[in-house]
């Protein structure tokens, strides 16, 4: 008897359809196939991509903290939502400050903004109507970068982990923060084994110096500087499961309509 065509075409979509691999998302990206990827792109046109940073976070967090995060946020949301998730962006543009502490490395702005009009017109060109570029590094230069990201049809949403209202979470000071009580907290909850809790000290750096760290203009650091700004001591593993939960839930009411 000959084989049945709709049979075939629907056992063709079956191999084609994003599997659970041991130990990672359903739709990673960079662990299918072509064809598994075109599947996705079919059912749903979206993909997220997490975009970080590698810069100092004090003698006690890892260079690549702001990816880690953005990371995990979006894999997360990629296995809750069944949303296609790129490969993290693990280089982003930091505060010039930063590149005093050993390992610390940075793009420029035009540099940043030039590798992610390239990589969301690749994927453009194979159907992805909608990108959703989360990011956990608040430096200006790293957001305009993304924010003025260019497609001829998608849509591109640009989520600020750090603009998302945690201030009521936390137990201390809602302050200008780096490498302080939020993502302390978040890697202590999301990565533990990656936090040197013996060598956490804080550093409530003087209002003004803030400002020019933020604006990138604090060109020397201050005398004895660790790159801490505000208070890690009081953070804990219990905050940063409560901060993790008000990220993922902000999101997941974004992408079903809200505004991020």
């Amino acid at each position: 008897m000959p084989p049945n065509i709709g049979d075939e075409s629907r056992a063709r979509e079956a191999a084609a359809t994003p599997r659970e691999a041991v130990g990672s998302p359903s739709y990673a990206l960079g662990q299918l196939t072509w064809e598994e990827v075109a599947a996705a792109i079919r059912r749903d046109p979206r993909l997220i991509i997490p975009a970080g940073a590698l810069e100092q976070h004090g003698p006690h967090l890892p260079l690549a903290t702001n990816t880690l995060i953005a990371a995990r946020v979006a894999r997360d949301l990629s296995d809750q939502l069944r949303i296609l998730l790129a490969p993290p962006l693990e280089y982003g543009a930091t505060v010039p400050t930063n590149r005093r502490f050993a390992g610390a490395a940075t793009l420029r702005r035009k540099t940043l903004h030039r590798v992610i009009n390239d990589l969301l017109e690749s994927w453009e060109e194979q159907g992805v109507r909608e990108f959703v570029i989360i990011t956990a590094h608040r430096y200006t230069p790293h957001l305009d970068a993304l924010l003025m990201a260019f497609t001829s049809e998608a849509s591109v949403r640009v989520i600020d982990l750090y603009g998302i209202e945690v201030a009521d979470l936390l137990e201390g000071p809602a302050e200008a923060q780096h490498a302080g009580e939020v993502e302390t907290s978040l890697v202590l909850y999301l990565y533990p084994d990656q936090v040197r809790t013996d060598r956490i000290t804080d550093w409530p750096l003087a209002p003004k110096l803030v400002r020019k760290y933020v604006r990138g203009r604090l060109t020397t650091p201050p005398g004895g500087w660790t790159g801490v700004i505000g208070t890690p001591s009081v953070a804990s593993a219990e905050t940063g499961r409560r901060i993790y939960e008000r990220l993922l839930d902000t999101i997941r009411a974004a992408l079903a309509g809200g505004n991020p």
